[in-house]
């Protein structure tokens, strides 16, 4: 079985995942499998159009990755990220003697609108006409609620050979702030890798 030397995501200790965040879906090349062992080295791109977001993004991913990762924005432009230069990508790749590439991009974002029912409690039988005018003070109306559902995709490819080895999709539901929810995603992320016998 082949062995694609990759520790991505890899966390300490089993992590208590955050509700609001869960994977969708996933899938894995046939046979691979990552091992924390062996020489690897990982280039990091957050695939978003704010510049400090990205930073953000990469910079906790990097750590996840035992000092064997360098963020994209370290050495890759904003101008350049966003060109999409495929040639200018494999340049540095090589020049930074890069074995895999770890990429996250938020692929959607969605409204959920939601009916919350009321209540209604008080004194039941008899006494109508008394009830009923009262009745307002024990009930409570329904309403709606509209979630935020943001889709984040994050892939890991390998260089030589350049292909897809591992790719998976959450889903975080009202996502408050940065650093928690890349960290959420992350644990879920890994999770999801050593359940499926991907991470080794």
């Amino acid at each position: 079985m082949k062995k694609v030397l990759l520790s991505a995501l890899v966390i300490a200790s089993v992590v208590s995942c955050s509700p609001g965040t869960k994977i969708i879906k996933s899938w894995q090349e046939p046979g691979a499998t990552v091992t924390q062992s062996g020489a690897y080295k990982a280039l990091v791109i957050a695939m978003v159009k704010d510049e400090s977001s990205r930073r953000v993004i990469e910079d906790q991913l990097v750590k996840r990755l035992n000092g064997k990762a360098v963020a994209s924005y370290s050495i890759i432009s904003a101008e350049v990220l966003k060109a999409a230069n495929e040639e200018s990508l494999n340049q540095q790749l090589m020049q930074g003697q890069f074995t895999h590439i770890l990429l996250m991009r938020l692929g959607d974002v969605e409204k959920e609108t939601s009916y919350v029912p009321g209540t209604t409690t008080g004194f039941y039988g008899g006494y109508g006409r008394y009830y009923g005018y009262g009745s307002s003070f024990y009930s409570t109306p329904g309403y709606y609620t509209t979630d935020k559902n943001y889709f984040v995709e994050t892939a890991v490819y390998a260089v030589n050979p350049n292909k897809l080895i591992w790719t998976g999709t959450t889903k975080t539901i009202n996502p408050s702030k940065m650093d928690k929810t890349v960290n959420d995603i992350a644990d879920v992320v890994s999770e999801k890798m050593k359940k499926d016998g991907f991470l080794k």
